[in-house]
């Protein structure tokens, strides 16, 4: 009896804890229609509906940027996507799978505020954060959920497996073909101080990720978009799409900044809106990682994906 009584008495403060969490750390980086994600992939492949659901598109009289939904009422991109925080006509499509067919699964909304990081640089793309206030909130479902964000503290080692996603160009200048699926591929971490023998501002708000034989990247149109990484749980953003050179040339990773960098920013804007930070402690997986060694020049070209 007294063995049963304790099972019990766990069992409700384990509920408990579960329904007084926010929000969004209680359905974060779920996606209950993603499908098993297969071995490496080449460039990039369709992604099915409700695969990641926190990837949104950002519309101004056509795609021109990525995000991900990170609340009820809030999505994370990338500063350089907004030259203006004008936000007239500027609208966020969630749920969306194709841009050129129908999508059942899709909501949409208007953009009430956007917030760009203070110390942004242009030049650099150093704090190449913004967020986006939707005029209305949105009800989670399948196909509409958000991710979980690095915590500060976080770890993505040299390796560590990452997907990107996004309805960019499949090449440096060759747009997706119709009916513009939405793209995934996986892509492992580099370290940022290899990443710094291809560029010369990475700096500790970036993380960077590719394969050193290229083939594998964003490209113009994904800019804002995520970079996530599973924790056998659940899918955790480390990267928002920022920079590279041109698009998965050998030898030059892909420049996104790092998320985790901007928990206390992120938060302080979002006030009340319930967030889902997890600190993510990674380990480099089974995926190619950046040849040690492949010394290149510093560049001080970059394009911007956007």
């Amino acid at each position: 009896v007294c063995w049963r009584l304790l099972l019990c008495v766990l069992a409700v403060a384990a509920l408990s804890c579960w329904l007084l969490q926010p929000l969004s750390v209680a359905v974060c980086g779920s996606a209950p229609l993603g499908s098993s994600r297969g071995p490496r992939i080449v460039g990039g492949q369709d992604a099915a509906a409700g695969a990641w659901p926190w990837q949104v598109s950002l519309h101004q009289g056509g795609h021109f940027c990525g995000g991900s939904l990170i609340s009820h009422q809030w999505v994370l991109s990338a500063a350089h996507c907004f030259p203006s925080t004008v936000t007239a006509n500027l609208m966020v499509y969630l749920g969306r799978l194709t841009q050129q067919s129908s999508n059942p699964n899709e909501e949409s909304r208007r953009v009430s505020r956007v917030i760009t990081h203070p110390d942004y640089n242009d030049q650099t793309k150093d704090n190449d954060v913004a967020l986006l206030q939707l005029q209305e909130a949105v009800t989670f479902t399948d196909y509409i959920r958000p991710v979980c964000l690095a915590a500060a503290g976080s770890d993505f080692p040299a390796g560590q497996s990452s997907w990107i996603t996004g309805w960019g160009d499949v090449r440096f200048q060759g747009p997706l073909p119709f009916p513009q699926t939405l793209q995934e591929a996986e892509i492992p971490v580099v370290s940022n101080s290899q990443c710094s023998t291809s560029y010369d501002s990475i700096t500790s708000n970036m993380i960077c990720a590719g394969l050193t034989e290229g083939g594998r990247d964003t490209c113009q149109g994904d800019s804002g978009g995520p970079m996530v990484s599973n924790d056998g749980t659940r899918w955790v953003q480390s990267g928002i799409v920022s920079f590279g050179f041109e698009c998965a040339r050998p030898g030059y990773p892909g420049v996104y900044a790092r998320v985790s960098r901007y928990q206390d920013w992120i938060s302080k804007q979002l006030g009340a809106d319930p967030l889902g930070f997890v600190t993510f402690r990674g380990s480099p997986s089974a995926a190619p990682h950046w040849a040690a060694g492949s010394v290149l020049p510093a560049l001080c070209c970059l394009l911007v994906l956007f």
